[in-house]
């Protein structure tokens, strides 16, 4: 049964992914977090996981987080499907509601797994059509996220950056941007992270994801795996540093699905991603402020570039640039579903 909740909006800040083994520390707790985010397909029956986040959403914004509408399928949506998650953000009343450019079913038969598209005209119609579905139910924008990729189909036409710039025009759906994704993808198949990043349309970006990944050795090759189950990598902090250089302060969640640690850890992971957009915007302050004196100054230094900075965490986040021994002196490690999204 839906219920009225407190008009709550997904700040501009970082929140935590909520995870059933710390769900009942949150609610004792109620340690401070910008907002949280849960899969759908977790809260779509009842039981006490629904019956606990009715009361943090009275705490907390929540964003809601699908992995299973399909929107790549050729031969639509699962409607049930569908009508399951409007039911879910009609009783939790989310501010953001997400799912992802994928496929996972296939004969009716529903796959562990986000598998890619093949990005062309026939593919962008049938998700188009597929999001417009889901909009039009939900009656609100989606946010579609870019997915981490392992393989690429040789006769797509377009890149997936220019896949989702027309999706957000044919259909009027919002991104999320998933940081972590982009980095593995670009490390897998050998193109210019930043590079996709800036090719998205930046006022189409209403959330961004970090996570970590674990990375394989095949031979002589290595291959990123987007497992959501260790710290934010500096690589991805420098990239997300790239991202909010570009597109100013976003929600930003941190997401950890497996071997996932104390919530102690999560929320630390979420301040650094608050301190670094801090920083930044200090940075971009301090350099507008020297722009308009007669005589201009140099422009203090970004982060990663070097440890002489105006701020402390600047300096942090340049000295965890420079190794993971360093990493992880400054951060010691402490201490359900399956589909990493």
């Amino acid at each position: 049964m839906s219920r009225a909740f407190q008009a709550l909006t997904i700040p501009a800040s970082a929140g935590i992914g909520l995870r059933s083994p710390h769900i009942g520390e949150m609610l004792t707790r109620r340690p401070s977090a910008g907002w949280l985010e849960v899969h759908a397909e977790n809260y779509m029956g009842g039981g006490a996981g629904v019956e606990a986040l009715e009361k943090l959403r009275e705490i907390y914004p929540v964003s809601v987080h699908g992995v299973g509408l399909s929107l790549g399928s050729a031969r639509g949506l699962d409607r049930d499907h569908l009508e399951r998650l409007r039911k879910v953000c009609e009783r939790f009343q989310p501010d953001l509601v997400s799912e992802h450019l994928a496929w996972s079913v296939a004969d009716g038969a529903y796959l562990n797994d986000l598998l890619p598209l093949r990005y062309d005209e026939e593919a962008l119609a049938i998700v188009a059509r597929n999001v417009e579905t889901v909009q039009g139910t939900l009656k609100r924008q989606v946010l579609i996220e870019n997915l981490s990729a392992y393989v690429a189909f040789a006769d797509s036409s377009m890149s997936e950056a220019e896949f989702l710039a027309e999706l957000v025009v044919r259909t009027g759906c919002g991104l999320l941007l998933d940081v972590n994704n982009v980095q593995v993808s670009a490390h897998n198949l050998q193109y210019d992270a930043k590079a996709f990043i800036d090719a998205l349309p930046a006022e189409a970006i209403g959330e961004i994801h970090l996570a970590g990944h674990a990375t394989n050795h095949v031979g002589a090759d290595t291959v990123l795996i987007d497992d959501h189950g260790s710290r934010v990598p500096p690589v991805v902090w420098a990239l997300y540093r790239h991202a909010i250089d570009r597109l100013g302060p976003r929600p930003t969640l941190i997401e950890w699905d497996t071997d996932v640690p104390v919530l102690d850890v999560l929320l630390g992971e979420a301040m650094w991603a608050d301190m670094l957009t801090a920083s930044l915007m200090f940075s971009r302050k301090q350099a507008s402020r020297q722009a308009a004196v007669a005589k201009p100054r140099p422009v203090s230094p970004t982060p990663f570039e070097n440890v002489r900075t105006s701020m402390p965490v600047l300096a942090a986040f340049a000295a965890a640039k420079a190794g993971p021994v360093m990493w992880n002196a400054l951060t010691p490690m402490e201490g359900r579903y399956d589909v990493a999204a």
